[in-house]
């Protein structure tokens, strides 16, 4: 009956490491998108461009968080926008590093998403404090909820020593 329990607790702990594995891949896959639309934006007519996305996702244009938001990113230099094409294509790879580490069980993955995912927490808390929002609240909470599972996970889970 105990080892019944075990297996149980074994694959339901799989299944959760796994979920979190897939969230970080697709947190991975939001920001490569984000990054090959960033330079795409390089070579052309930035304001058209973000118009045309606006329109595709339903937005207001004329709204006035989206029109700042545009206005904000057409006075970038061409420089900046290159950067942060960079900065979220290493963001991606952070993440797939995070991802695959975990979807494969490693324990050098849950040590890693520790350690990387505690360390945006205060970045979150900062923007949460200047512009609070449900989702960067939810996404704070989601972040957290990893970090203590994953601590749970690498202090009181028995696992090979060869991982």
């Amino acid at each position: 009956m105990t080892e019944s329990m075990t297996e149980s607790t074994k694959s339901s702990s799989s299944a959760l490491i796994r979920l979190v594995a897939v969230f970080k891949l697709l947190k991975a896959a939001a920001l490569i998108a984000t990054g090959i639309g960033i330079f795409r934006l390089i070579h052309t007519d930035m304001s058209t461009q973000l118009d045309h996305w606006v329109l595709h996702l339903g937005l207001d244009p004329g709204g006035r968080y989206v029109s700042r938001a545009i206005q904000k990113a057409t006075s970038l230099p061409p420089n900046k926008v290159r950067d942060l094409g960079l900065v979220s294509f290493l963001y991606a790879a952070l993440f797939l590093t995070e991802g695959i580490g975990l979807w494969l069980e490693k324990r050098w993955a849950e040590w890693f998403t520790v350690i990387i995912t505690s360390s945006l927490v205060p970045v979150e808390i900062y923007e949460i404090f200047h512009r609070p929002t449900a989702i960067k609240i939810a996404v704070l909470a989601l972040n957290i909820a990893i970090v203590a599972y994953l601590l749970y996970r690498i202090f009181h889970e028995s696992r090979p020593q060869r991982r």
